[in-house]
């Protein structure tokens, strides 16, 4: 993990310098907590269960919830789209769209209407970003998935823009309930390990929880302000 960190050393030396001490590079040890009250929260949930969270949580969130089969993914999504008013739409270039048998309903006409289909090119630059900022939906699938505050993680690369998610008037998460975890706490033990196996992970991993919101000082929440105006969650039982 050191090799991923960047001036680690300048870095510690300014802070010893600032306590008006050398840095200590020996005998240090991780503390053990007595209560780690993070592991506790719905600890023994199983699958199904943390799904009800999920749902309980997007209606407080203001999120539409969906829920279907494999088999049944291309319906649901197609009416969730239709529901939202169509395209044009923005798509990751994700092999999960093939893996759950999308790629036919993407390359031909969305219910027999002609329908602006614009999947991430890393090759096409800032067009990407204009082509997401004029679309209607932006669609993704969700890497991990919090159930007690519904939210969805993203993992940003080269095919797979951010803009997707934030620029569309209104965003889709297609969320398989394989990667559903009760929360913060377990994510973060994801992305650890995949950082011990050596993997190379994305410069951006965004945490969104439903539609943009905003609330003033009177605490008068606004719905839809500087992003999406609706999302979807749309719920594959793969398990």
């Amino acid at each position: 993990m050191s090799e991923l960190i960047q001036n680690r050393e300048t870095f510690l030396d300014n802070i010893a310098a600032s306590l008006g001490r050398s840095r200590r590079t020996a005998g240090v040890t991780r503390p053990i907590y007595r209560y780690q009250p993070q592991y506790e929260v719905l600890k023994n949930a199983s699958q199904t269960e943390l799904l009800d969270v999920l749902k309980t949580q997007s209606k407080k969130i203001h999120v539409d919830f969906f829920e279907t089969t494999n088999e049944g993914l291309s319906d649901k999504l197609n009416e969730v789209v239709n529901q939202y008013g169509g395209g044009p739409i923005s798509l990751w270039n994700d092999e999960r769209f093939s893996e759950y048998g999308l790629t036919p309903l993407l390359e031909q006409d969305w219910t027999n209407k002609q329908i602006d289909v614009h999947v991430w090119n890393p090759e096409l630059g800032k067009e990407n970003i204009e082509r997401c900022n004029q679309a209607n939906i932006g669609i993704t699938f969700s890497d991990i998935t919090l159930a007690e505050s519904g939210t969805v993680v993203l993992f940003s690369s080269k095919d797979k823009g951010r803009s997707v998610s934030f620029l569309p008037k209104h965003y889709i998460a297609i969320i398989p309930k394989s990667t559903i975890v009760p929360r913060m706490t377990q994510a973060a033990l994801q992305i650890r390990k995949k950082i011990q196996n050596g993997e190379v992970l994305p410069s951006c991993i965004n945490f969104i929880t439903g539609p943009s919101n905003s609330a003033d000082i009177e605490m008068n929440l606004i719905v839809g302000v500087h992003g999406p105006v609706k999302a979807a969650y749309v719920i594959v039982n793969d398990r």
